[in-house]
């Protein structure tokens, strides 16, 4: 298995197109994948916010986060994923007015999960996010294992108790390692995935450089009862 050190992380050439789209056989298999016309609309529109994760050894694709620039004001709360990426296009970009960072996907082969890849992709999409000056990241944390305990919580009581520490949930619980807070909890925003039943969690990562004191006040607390740990 490889290690974080063997990655190399860089942006998305179409001739990656194809592994790409292998690589979502593989991490959501029996679901539709990227489909190439997306994947070069992506690398038309924002070659910038489109990152691979390579295997230095090998030279294979192990990991992807895609991801455009919106003006957050043209969207409710409760958009789905489909509203924010148009389709999965991304020909919404909106880089003059926006300042966003809309985080679309982040995916990691299922054999290097815990290695640290996706830790080097989200810190390639933080860089991105200080150098072109915008005000944060979002995105939908679909909450992958709700599902096991949709009989008993409601999508928001799932949410505060990964937040407290007290349940644990693959995507959600990394992206707090990574210095994300919770903003929100919606629904419909995967309306057909079975493993969230379309509930997703929406995450913030505010640029340090840019954030004001109001853009932290702002934050809901019920989603703050403690601090993420290991962002980094």
């Amino acid at each position: 298995m490889s290690e974080a050190k063997t990655i190399v992380v860089r942006n998305t050439a179409p001739e990656d197109f194809e592994a790409i789209r292998a690589l979502s056989e593989v991490v959501y298999p029996g679901t539709p994948v990227w489909t190439h016309a997306q994947l070069a609309s992506h690398h038309a529109i924002f070659p910038e916010g489109q990152f691979v994760a390579i295997d230095a050894a090998t030279k294979e694709v192990v990991g992807m986060a895609a991801s455009l620039i919106v003006w957050w004001n043209d969207y409710e709360m409760t958009s789905s994923w489909r509203d924010f990426t148009d389709g999965g296009m991304f020909t919404n970009h909106d880089p003059e007015r926006g300042r966003t960072l809309y985080g679309a996907e982040v995916m990691v082969h299922p054999s290097l999960q815990g290695t640290g890849v996706g830790k080097r992709l989200y810190e390639a999409r933080r860089a991105l996010t200080i150098r072109l000056g915008l005000l944060r990241i979002r995105a939908g944390a679909r909450l992958r294992h709700y599902h096991k305990h949709a009989d008993v919580l409601s999508p928001e009581e799932y949410v505060v108790k990964i937040v407290r520490g007290e349940l644990g949930d693959p995507t959600l619980s990394f992206q707090l390692k990574r210095g994300f807070v919770v903003i929100a909890v919606v629904s419909n925003y995967l309306r057909h995935d079975p493993e969230s039943l379309g509930h997703a969690a929406v995450i913030e990562w505010l640029n340090p450089a840019v954030a004001t004191p109001e853009d932290y006040r702002t934050r809901p607390a019920k989603y703050l009862a403690i601090e993420p740990s290991g962002a980094g």
